[in-house]
């Protein structure tokens, strides 16, 4: 069977059980701490297919996991024995008494799953190519990829640290590298996409696979990352001052007044 049916197999399953598992906890945001083992599953099944795994397996395969684990880790550990997500409970009033598992399904974790599957595509090419050694576009992407996490882990961290101190409750983050982009987790993840998907180029055709990170980009600025968040805090005055002065998305220094 191809790599990637099988590839797109598993990733329902994945997802299925962790509806399931979702419905007997009656918590649909749970599926948050499992949308980065997802692409493990598939970096791990393409390269154990592999009877001779080459250098650009092992890089993607090794930033995958390093990037996987960490979300799931630092999102189940900040979850932990908190009730549903905010989203996630209002999805279940917008979708009414009417078929709610049925709706969670479709809505939720079967849209995660094929989402999941399409920006995995470059996992997927680079693990099954022919072709593993690497160029110089591909060490540009492992660069962009470093930077990206960087990004993410110190927003992360920086964020935690905020929160951790009560003195700082109901207050805007806006230090640290939250100075320079609004959403520099999101940023930062959009970015190690980007990275993964030039190294999985290793000829003309694979530059088709510039949807994986076109797709998570995307998403994460104008559907289910930025604007959930931006929306969250519109209205509050330091917060509109702090989107005066910080870009939404992509980093830059302060601006002036």
């Amino acid at each position: 069977m191809s790599p990637y049916l099988v590839s797109a197999i598993l990733i329902l399953v994945y997802f299925t059980i962790i509806f399931v598992v979702a419905q007997i906890m009656k918590n649909n945001s749970i599926v948050d701490s499992f949308w980065g083992p997802g692409f493990f599953i598939v970096a791990a099944y393409t390269f154990l297919m592999v009877k001779n795994p080459g250098t650009r397996s092992v890089v993607v395969t090794t930033l995958v996991t390093i990037w996987a684990f960490r979300l799931f880790f630092y999102i189940t550990l900040r979850n932990w024995n908190k009730p549903e997500d905010y989203r996630y409970i209002n999805m279940r009033k917008r979708w009414g008494n009417s078929f709610p598992m049925l709706k969670a399904f479709l809505n939720v974790f079967l849209l995660q799953a094929i989402i999941n599957y399409i920006v995995a595509l470059p996992i997927i090419v680079t693990n099954t190519s022919s072709i593993q050694t690497m160029s110089l576009l591909n060490y540009l992407g492992v660069g962009v990829w470093i930077f990206g996490f960087i990004f993410e882990v110190l927003g992360d961290s920086q964020l935690k640290v905020f929160k951790a101190n009560k003195e700082n409750k109901g207050k805007l983050m806006t230090e640290g590298v939250w100075k320079y982009t609004r959403h520099p987790n999101y940023f930062g993840e959009a970015a190690m996409w980007w990275g993964i998907f030039l190294v999985s180029i290793s000829g003309l055709r694979d530059s088709l696979f510039i949807i994986s990170p076109l797709l998570i980009t995307l998403l994460l600025l104008f559907v289910s990352g930025v604007p959930l968040l931006e929306k969250k805090y519109a209205g509050r005055e330091d917060f509109e001052a702090y989107a005066r002065r910080t870009n939404k998305f992509f980093p830059g220094f302060p601006k002036k007044g």
